[in-house]
């Protein structure tokens, strides 16, 4: 009876693997549902791994911005419906799909072969955005090492400043009135002839803050262009070796090692967020930051507007990471009974709660700094690297403790990059595992680490003086488009090629029957509304392209060219990969692209003791072979 049902045991991996070379792969255990593969030690290490792929530094940095600059409070409507309509349909959806194959983002299109270029074009895509997220990552811990100092180095106009550096705003040129009569003249007459401006009629001098000088000046030494490359800097390159020697460490044994690292990396922002909030709640200045943000100068009116809805729909597209291939490898490690439905929900609700909670911690500091300049609210608010960098750490420097609260404020940005970084390099990972199984099983941590130190001599293009506008144009061209056509094309291929409610009833092998009325929301979504929101964020990105640029720094013609051809280079896979597998295919010309459209023989769940009727005809001659091979040798012994 043992030898009867062995090949069955097997099958599943529950306990025991009869191995004849004795071999040993730090990314499965003994206890792992799948012994080749491996699992997730337990379900918080893949729910946290989850959250911190999805929470990152866009959060902080990009959605408090959106709000306040689409009508405030009532920016969180579109949002919230977005979140419905398309987030949270395609978050499901990939989850689903890695779960119920135990295959990564490549591999997995066994379920549709004609649109296999699909998932070669989200993995480019993640290598080309892991390069230059590790810069920033590099940036965040260049200046959490330049927070160790009593005074903060960009909190006043030092050495590297020039004349045009200062900490308040100069007055140039006024109206006043001069016996009787209202004249224009220069500041310095109307102050020596104890005159007093005419409000409304103050022009000020084009003046920068330390910060701003310090980001340019020292931590970029930015140059003139991308014409200017200019030489690695050497600081910045350090940080950027110690970034990835962070990364490697806590992949060296894959997720086994990621999932217990995340515990801290995607908690503790957390607990930086509520300090800075509590901290920012105290200060003068506080409520007006935030009713910028979500108060009373909140606009409704602003919904009539479609690029509001436009701003929504993309927050939520790409804070939650879908089509980038990071769900689909995650959850390739789940258990096939896992419930990736309840998971979907909470990793998507948490994302978009920690972007609201985060808008209060930023907008509460701002506030006080525009108290403190004697600026409005809106002339101190930014986004993206303005914000991180120049805004923000200006409007540290003002508070008591300064150094303190800038180095939490920088260890929460190294940590939200940190664990989004650990699911995109663990995104190449398991595409190398899924093509070459055997070399993974032996040389997991040399790959591994191999992988991450050729990722850190190609970004040393981006930490040199022209680095900033290289990082600038890969986040413009490949983090736009390409994610946008991979997701339209991955939702077609899957609703309308591979079928929709077949897909459905693969998701109800692995958490249960569910009635009609549960999946309606899914359906509508899936087969109408999410496709068409996607179709319409591609078209209208396409139509108001406009060249990149970085501040007022315009890119060079061939740096555009350059820009193109990183995204052509991306997306070029979908229609060489669909034409190769229709010449490889036997038949007519329409025969063969009907069976591209068919799913592979091997597709379906990863192990036999989960396939059921639905999948029972799947042989795979090689792992027959294998548990053959396990069988004898297990009766011998």
């Amino acid at each position: 009876m043992g030898m009867l049902s062995l090949p069955g045991f097997l099958s599943c991996g529950k306990k025991k693997d009869f191995n004849l070379t004795n071999e040993k792969d730090a990314h499965s255990s003994d206890s792992d549902e799948n012994s080749e593969r491996g699992n997730w030690s337990s379900k918080g290490d893949y729910l946290l791994s989850m959250v911190g792929y999805a929470v990152g530094l866009g959060n902080v940095w990009r959605f408090p911005y959106l709000t306040y600059q689409n009508g405030g409070g009532a920016f969180l409507i579109p949002y919230t419906l977005m979140l419905a309509l398309a987030g949270l349909p395609l978050f499901f959806m990939e989850c689903s799909l890695g779960q119920f194959a135990s295959l990564g983002p490549v591999s997995i299109w066994r379920i549709l072969p004609l649109f296999q270029g699909v998932g070669i074009t989200m993995v480019i895509i993640s290598t080309f955005v892991t390069i230059y997220y590790n810069v920033i990552i590099a940036y965040a811990l260049y200046y959490l090492f330049a927070s160790f100092q009593k005074v903060l180095p960009w909190s006043d106009c030092f050495s590297w400043a020039d004349e045009f550096c200062s900490k308040t705003r100069i007055v140039s040129d006024c109206n006043t009135t001069l016996h009787g009569e209202i004249i224009h003249a220069n500041y310095s007459f109307v102050t020596s002839n104890n005159l007093t401006c005419i409000n409304g009629t103050i022009n000020y001098k084009p003046v920068q803050f330390p910060s701003e000088q310090y980001w340019n000046k020292v931590a970029l030494q930015r140059s003139s262009g991308l014409d200017e490359t200019g030489r690695i800097v050497w600081y910045l390159a350090l940080c950027l070796l110690l970034s990835w020697m962070i990364v490697g460490a806590a992949l060296f044994k894959g997720i086994k090692s990621s999932g217990k690292v995340v515990y801290f990396t995607a908690l503790f922002p957390y607990v930086i967020l509520l300090i800075l909030l509590v901290r920012g709640a105290t200060l003068e200045g506080a409520l007006d930051g935030i009713e910028y943000y979500i108060g009373r100068q909140s606009n409704i009116t602003k919904l009539m507007e479609a690029e509001v809805w436009k701003d929504a729909a993309t927050q939520i597209f790409y804070s939650l990471s879908v089509a980038w291939g990071g769900l689909v490898a995650l959850s390739s490690y789940n258990k096939f009974h896992n419930n990736c439905y309840s998971d979907a929900i909470l990793v998507c609700v948490t994302n978009c709660v920690t972007s609201i909670f985060a808008g209060f911690a930023i907008f509460s500091i701002l506030g006080h700094m525009a108290f403190v300049s004697e600026r409005p609210v809106s002339e101190v608010v930014d986004s993206g690297f303005d914000l991180a960098f120049v805004a923000y750490p200006e409007a540290l420097s003002k508070l008591p403790v300064s150094p303190l609260w800038s180095f939490l404020f920088f260890f929460m940005l190294l940590l939200l990059g940190l664990d989004s970084q650990f699911a995109t390099i663990e995104t190449l990972t398991t595409t190398i595992q899924d093509i070459y199984p055997k070399v993974m099983k032996k040389l997991r941590m040399p790959v591994t680490l191999g992988l991450c130190i050729l990722l850190f001599f190609l970004g040393l293009i981006c930490v040199t003086q022209a680095g900033i506008y290289w990082v600038n144009l890969i986040d413009h061209f490949c983090a736009g488009w390409g994610i946008l056509i991979a997701a339209v094309l991955e939702i077609i291929g899957i609703i309308y090629i591979y079928g929709g409610n077949r897909f459905i009833e693969d998701i109800e092998m692995m958490i249960g029957k569910k009635s009609r009325l549960f999946w309606l929301w899914w359906r509508m979504c899936w087969f109408f509304i999410t496709p068409v929101l996607l179709m319409a964020i591609l078209v209208w990105s396409l139509i108001t392209f406009s060249r990149p640029s970085y501040g007022s720094v315009l890119y060079p013609t061939w740096g555009t060219a350059v820009g193109w051809c990183m995204i052509i280079f991306c997306v070029i896979w979908i229609p060489i990969v669909a034409i190769v597998k229709i010449l490889k295919a036997e038949g007519n010309l329409i025969q063969r692209i009907v069976s591209c459209c068919r799913p592979a023989a091997n597709w379906g769940p990863y192990l036999a003791c989960h396939r059921g009727e639905r999948y029972s005809h799947i042989v795979d001659p090689k792992k027959e072979k294998e548990h053959e091979i396990s069988t004898v040798s297990a009766y011998v012994y």
